[in-house]
């Protein structure tokens, strides 16, 4: 299949890397600095210095040549350049399934990916979302990852799922795409969470049950947003959610372990080198669940923290003091 991956950081870059081996792949940035650069020196430098490129895999920065051919557009930017990209795609005239790759929602109006994709794009224009436990190093190392792929048209992501399935990438076809959505924007909030917590070495036990509660509060969100409570158990959910709370290279929980250390957010982040997601998405996950009325106590504690830092420390005591209740129950 002839694939094009539009953006050139980590997980753009990482994802080219794996599908080159059975594919025809390019990879588009949109900075012809860094493409020239990649294309030189056959490796991103700047978000994946150690990951070498494969000797078939393409770099282009003009969008129509990077699009030629193409069988399939996979979008590798953040949520907030996904809009302006799929206007680029919309006003090139492109047919072919167009598959994202970001996680969160947009500001300022707490919009999924899938909602801004409709409001773009034809309705029924071939489209999926991919995502899962994916740390980019670790797929542009070769090792086993497993990610989901979901599209509300059944048969683009049997295809899709089939297609790109293979070598240590596992990929599991899916239909609920609004839960595959809100576990990768959730899972993000709830990694800053679970830094801060570690930050101030409050122990695993406390990780465990801030992940347990950081699912449940997930899946009340996802409900009332009409996806499916089993999406939430599978590699969106749960496992995406273990590891960006629990693995070193999570950028949403080293955020909060810098936070627990007293660092100012913008400290945080750019000491990272790499977008956290999280720190724009905890906002817009309270806004929507708050349109709905969803409680959702982690993501709002989260949201305190990143407003005063300083505060840190009394945002959590103020957690763990709220009152018991059923674990099962609305609340």
């Amino acid at each position: 299949m002839n694939i094009t991956i539009l953006g050139g950081g980590a997980w753009g870059s990482a994802l080219a890397i794996s599908l080159a081996a059975a594919h025809r792949v390019t990879l588009w940035a949109r900075d012809p600095v860094q493409a020239a650069a990649m294309a030189r020196e056959r490796r991103n430098k700047k978000y994946l210095p150690d990951a070498a490129f494969p000797e078939a895999l393409q770099i282009a920065t003009d969008l129509p040549q990077a699009l030629r051919d193409s069988e399939c557009v996979i979008v590798a930017v953040t949520v907030a350049g996904l809009r302006g990209i799929l206007r680029q795609l919309r006003d090139s005239a492109v047919t072919v399934p167009v598959v994202w790759l970001c996680k969160g929602f947009e500001q300022p109006q707490a919009k999924l990916p899938h909602e801004v994709f409709s409001e773009v794009m034809a309705p029924n224009h071939p489209h999926a979302v991919l995502s899962g436990p994916s740390f980019a190093q670790e797929v542009a190392a070769g090792l086993p990852a497993a990610l989901t792929l979901a599209s509300a048209q059944p048969a683009v992501a049997n295809r899709l799922a089939q297609a790109l399935h293979g070598g240590t990438l596992r990929v599991y076809s899916h239909d609920d795409v609004i839960g595959v959505e809100v576990g990768g924007a959730v899972k993000n909030v709830m990694a800053i969470a679970a830094g801060v917590g570690d930050g101030f070495g409050l122990g695993l036990n406390a990780r465990a049950a801030l992940i347990t509660r950081g699912l449940a509060e997930m899946t009340r969100l996802g409900l009332a947003l009409g996806a499916r409570a089993e999406t939430f158990m599978g590699l969106s959910g749960i496992g995406d959610l273990i590891l960006t709370c629990t693995g070193d290279l999570s950028r949403n929980r080293r955020v909060g372990l810098a936070l627990a250390r007293g660092e100012a957010v913008a400290a945080a982040q750019a000491g990272l080198g790499h977008v956290a997601e999280g720190v724009f998405t905890a906002a817009e996950v309270q806004r929507r669940a708050r349109a709905l009325g969803v409680e959702t106590p982690i993501t709002d504690a989260v949201c305190r923290v990143l407003e005063a830092p300083q505060r840190a420390a009394d945002v959590v005591r103020e957690l763990l003091a709220r009152d018991a209740r059923p674990e099962h129950g609305r609340r």
